[in-house]
């Protein structure tokens, strides 16, 4: 990741923005509360990386690499 080894696997991070159109539940659990826990990593694009996120109602969403930071 080019956020180097400050993000792994167990980081809380938060979201903070999102490229593509998303579910208004999801708009509303962001504005709410834009914090998760990583749960793994996936190729996306067949170059970039993308980070599963746990969210705090217990869901899980991949994000884009530059849609995170460490929380």
């Amino acid at each position: 990741m080019t956020q180097g080894a400050s993000i792994s696997i167990g980081s809380k991070i938060k979201i903070t923005r999102v490229r593509d159109r998303i579910p208004q539940n999801l708009v509303d659990l962001l504005k709410t509360d834009a914090s998760g826990t990583v749960k793994e990593f996936r190729t996306v694009d067949g170059k970039g990386i993308g980070v599963v996120v746990e969210l705090s109602n217990g869901s899980t969403n991949w994000f884009f690499e530059d849609e995170i930071a460490a929380a």
